[in-house]
């Protein structure tokens, strides 16, 4: 995720959307115990910087896959390491 992606999602004007999420009471019980504890004001915010930290992870995951899938083929077609290189450099 580059640098404008990330100042977009950490903006508190983004929309937010209500959902019904079934989770076990001992888990919630967990949360609200420890929640403020880690400076958070209540269970869900919490709840929403796991989900946002998972999803942030698994994100980085897939695109660098895909850039590297892509690096790989550059290179078995023949292109020079320092274009490709460059040519990452350019995306970051």
């Amino acid at each position: 995720m580059n640098s404008n992606d990330l100042k977009k999602r950490l903006g508190k004007e983004r929309p937010m959307t209500s959902i019904t999420l079934r989770v076990p009471q001992d888990v919630v019980d967990d949360l609200k115990r420890i929640s403020p504890q880690l400076g958070f004001s209540g269970y869900q915010p919490l709840m929403r910087a796991y989900v946002g930290q998972g999803l942030r992870q698994d994100l980085a995951k897939l695109e660098g896959s895909d850039i590297n899938k892509l690096v790989e083929s550059l290179k078995r077609q023949g292109v020079e390491s320092s274009i490709i290189s460059q040519a990452l450099e350019e995306v970051d």
